[in-house]
């Protein structure tokens, strides 16, 4: 990218957060979302891969809350580009925090958060990714994210100042993994936002009803210095510059002690926690991200699924034959909706969504 273009970004952003600055971030959201449903009727590509992405998670949820959640998800995206990263230095201090940011579901993360043993956190695109680390660094807990640089140098560093103002340390991923070590080592707290694609060469797991590549990084930190990974993420409230941070999952080192394959086990669970992040807020998760973009090499090569993945599957405590039928399936297949039967799984919180499931399973429930 050219430096004229990396400036004329870069002045085009700093002029948008000029002209919302005096109004009230629920003001400047209707804007966003206005931008947002612009930029769903134009970019039709990119719509319609969220929207099968939408009917691969929720393949009995009626088509046109299928394409309300796609339109409101990107609503939201643009809300998080254009209000929320502006606002969050301006509205959100010390004083105030728990006016805009209150702790749901947190209690078991507590314990790890005041605790002066290492740990890792692990997010999703859905919600807010950006303030959950801001607030937890700015109600005095020490935490080092990993974040991919942005492309343009100018906006990288000016979102770079922002996420840090707080105390947040914040490393690359280029080179990263000598500095996330010492971070471990020193007791210190280390936050991934986890579900990007990691190519052919990345851990294959189950992400809602196909196997999806995840990042090795995770599991082979977590299991080398025997350490918990927290998973959550922050939900917006209704629809308003206003979160909840709330936790999904808690793995612990016991929970992967007697497990055949530990890397497999921990990369499956933490996908399973961002999964369920999904679950409970699907309007507010990124579909128009590449997620299942890589295949597995038995999927690329058009053989079944080799026995010893299988069995490998198999053996994951969460495991049902139905998910472990429609994980073997090429991508573009239909999704089996008993495959996304999990005991447990939370249903959505948002009422439309929920009352939609809760109707599609009365009227077709699981097989026995």
């Amino acid at each position: 990218m050219g430096i004229a273009i990396e400036l004329t970004q870069y002045a085009a952003a700093r002029t948008v957060a000029a002209l919302f600055s005096p109004f009230d971030p629920e003001q400047n959201m209707e804007t966003a979302r206005l931008v947002g449903r612009v930029y769903a009727r134009v970019s039709k590509k990119r719509r319609e891969r969220a929207r099968t992405g939408v009917a691969r998670a929720f393949p009995t949820m009626p088509i046109e809350l299928q394409r309300q959640i796609v339109d409101t998800s990107i609503g939201h995206m643009f809300g998080l580009f254009m209000v929320d990263a502006f606002a969050m230095p301006r509205v959100v201090g010390r004083e105030n925090w728990h006016e805009r940011v209150r702790l749901g579901g947190v209690g078991r993360a507590m314990e790890h958060l005041t605790s002066d043993r290492p740990c890792l956190f692990v997010t999703g695109h859905v919600g807010n990714w950006e303030i959950l680390g801001y607030v937890l660094a700015l109600v005095g807990f020490e935490m080092t994210a990993l974040a991919r640089p942005l492309d343009n140098r100018f906006l990288n560093d000016w979102l770079l100042g922002v996420r840090q103002r707080t105390g947040l340390k914040v490393i690359t991923k280029w080179g990263a993994t000598d500095e996330i070590q010492k971070v471990i080592e020193s007791g210190g707290k280390v936050g991934f936002i986890a579900d990007q694609n990691a190519g052919n060469d990345g851990l294959f797991v189950p992400f809602f009803s196909r196997l999806a590549s995840t990042y090795k990084s995770i599991p082979l930190l977590a299991l080398r210095y025997e350490i918990p990974i927290v998973c959550g993420y922050a939900r917006r409230v209704d629809g308003a510059f206003r979160y909840e941070l709330r936790v999904t999952d808690v793995i612990e080192p016991a929970d992967w002690a007697s497990q055949d394959d530990p890397m497999l086990y921990v990369g499956a669970r933490f996908n399973r926690a961002i999964e369920w992040m999904i679950r409970e807020s699907p309007d507010q998760y990124l579909w128009v991200h590449r997620r299942w973009n890589s295949r597995p090499k038995h999927e690329r090569d058009g053989t079944p699924m080799p026995a010893r993945l299988e069995k490998k599957l198999a053996a994951l405590p969460w495991m049902t034959p139905e998910l472990l039928a429609d994980l073997a399936r090429p991508i573009g297949e239909p999704t089996d909706p008993a495959a996304l039967v999990q005991p447990g799984a939370p249903l959505p919180i948002d009422p439309i969504y929920r009352d939609a499931l809760r109707s599609a399973s009365d009227a077709n429930p699981p097989r026995p």
